[in-house]
């Protein structure tokens, strides 16, 4: 099986061929962007007519797959260290890594009344199941994992753990009731400008380190214009507003953003 096809087939992209199109731009995406993305997909291609197409997974799948030669322009990536570590190896092109947002984690529970607004019910042993993203390819699940060791709480709830294989995943064994409850990114149950039906406590920014995310064009795009295009379009203050819609701190600012 040929490296383009056992990509696509790991990962799920969402298309099925790529034509020959100069204007078409594939982009690499972090799961947990998802919701952002696609807003921001829509603006770009309204305002330029170049058309984007999209594959979300794990940073660390991305990352793995970018590294084979996964035919990506773009890698959003839901951290810092894999744009740094693909631009060391001039996989990424050297000044073109761009900070374009801060991710917050977020415990979260389909019921309402799981959640009161504070971190106790992690105490309160009240659960069969902790949702949680895969900690060895997923920043938020590293985050999680960071958190509950500060909290003293790691191996007492390690046998409740269901791993998901990436934030989405994880999201979904919370929405459908798989998990009563666990850690994903804020931005996937935050939408036009509230929270989805549940209940919730954004995680202290002490608890973890930052959760900056980075954006590379890789060396290998085969349209990198429009790709540049794209990572200047991503700082201008129309996407920025869209990106803060999804529950997102610009980079700049360290004052915890409170739906």
């Amino acid at each position: 099986m040929n490296i383009k096809r056992r990509v696509w087939s790991l990962i799920g992209l969402i298309f099925i061929s790529i034509t020959s199109n100069a204007h078409q731009l594939i982009a690499g995406v972090a799961g947990g962007f998802k919701p952002a993305m696609e807003p921001l997909v829509q603006a770009f291609e309204k305002e330029t007519g170049h058309h984007v197409l999209t594959a979300y997974a794990s940073v660390g799948v991305l990352y793995a797959e970018i590294k084979q030669g996964a035919p990506f322009d773009l890698f959003i990536s839901a951290d810092i260290a894999a744009p740094e570590s693909l631009e060391r190896q001039k996989i990424g092109v050297s000044g073109t890594r761009i900070s374009y947002a801060a991710s917050q984690l977020v415990l979260w529970s389909a019921n309402r009344d799981r959640i009161n607004g504070s971190l106790s019910v992690l105490q309160s042993n009240s659960f069969t199941h902790l949702a949680l993203p895969n900690p060895k390819v997923g920043v938020h699940g590293k985050a999680a994992i960071e958190v509950l060791d500060k909290l003293g709480l790691t191996q007492q709830l390690r046998p409740k753990f269901v791993e998901g294989k990436n934030v989405l995943q994880t999201f979904q064994f919370i929405e459908s009731g798989a998990a009563e409850l666990g850690f994903i990114s804020l931005s996937l149950i935050y939408r036009e400008g509230k929270a989805i039906p549940g209940s919730y406590r954004i995680i202290p920014a002490s608890l973890h380190p930052p959760l900056e995310q980075q954006a590379v064009r890789l060396r290998d795009s085969k349209a990198p214009k429009v790709a540049q295009s794209f990572l200047d379009f991503m700082l201008s203050p129309a996407a920025q507003a869209i990106i803060r819609h999804y529950g997102y701190l610009p980079v700049n600012l360290s004052k915890q953003f409170s739906p």
